[in-house]
C-alpha cells in the first residue's frame, strides 16, 4: 500500500473508531439528560449527527494531508497529538452522558480545546490547508464548551466534582 493511501486509511479508521466509541457513550434520550435545564440556543438533536459527520470527515482529510506531507519525525509527533485528541474527543461523551458529570466534562473540554489548538498549530506547520480544515472542529468544540458551561450553570446540582 502506498504511504498516501496508508495515511488516509489510518486517519479514516482512527476517526471512525472515535465516532463509534463516542456515540456509544452518548445518550441524549435518557431521562437524566432530558430533565436538564438547557439553553434556548442549544441546537436541535437532529443537528448533531450531520455536524459531527462533517467535522469527522474534515478531521480525517486534515490528518491524511498532514501525515502525507510530514517528515518521519513530524509525522510521529502529529500522529501522537491526533491520537490524544481523538481520545479526548470520545471521552467527553462518556464523562457527560454515562458518568453524568457535566462539571468534569467541562474540565475535560478545557483539555480538548488546548489539544485542538496544538493540533491545528502542528497541522498548519506541516500543511496550511490541513490546519484550516481543522478550524470548524475548533469552533464547534468551543461552542460545545459554552453549551456545557451553560448546562452546568443552569443546573446547580451538577456542580459537584467526582
Amino acid at each position: 500500500m502506498r504511504p498516501a493511501t496508508r495515511h488516509a486509511a489510518a486517519a479514516a479508521a482512527a476517526v471512525t473508531a472515535t465516532a463509534v466509541v463516542g456515540s456509544l457513550g452518548t445518550d441524549p434520550g435518557s431521562h437524566w439528560y432530558r430533565r436538564l435545564d438547557k439553553p434556548s440556543w442549544q441546537p436541535p438533536g437532529w443537528a448533531f449527527g450531520p455536524a459531527w459527520t462533517t467535522l469527522y470527515l474534515l478531521m480525517a482529510v486534515a490528518a491524511a494531508r498532514a501525515l502525507n506531507r510530514a517528515d518521519a519525525d513530524s509525522r510521529r509527533r502529529f500522529a501522537a497529538s491526533f491520537g490524544a485528541n481523538l481520545i479526548l474527543n470520545a471521552g467527553w461523551n462518556w464523562i457527560f452522558f454515562k458518568a453524568r458529570k457535566p462539571s468534569l466534562a467541562l474540565a475535560e473540554l478545557g483539555a480538548l480545546n488546548a489539544s485542538n489548538l496544538g493540533l491545528v498549530r502542528r497541522a498548519a506547520r506541516i500543511d496550511r490547508t490541513a490546519g484550516w480544515l481543522l478550524a470548524p472542529y475548533v469552533a464547534w468544540t468551543a461552542f460545545a464548551t459554552a453549551l456545557n458551561a451553560s448546562i452546568v450553570r443552569r443546573n446547580p446540582g451538577l456542580r459537584k466534582w467526582p
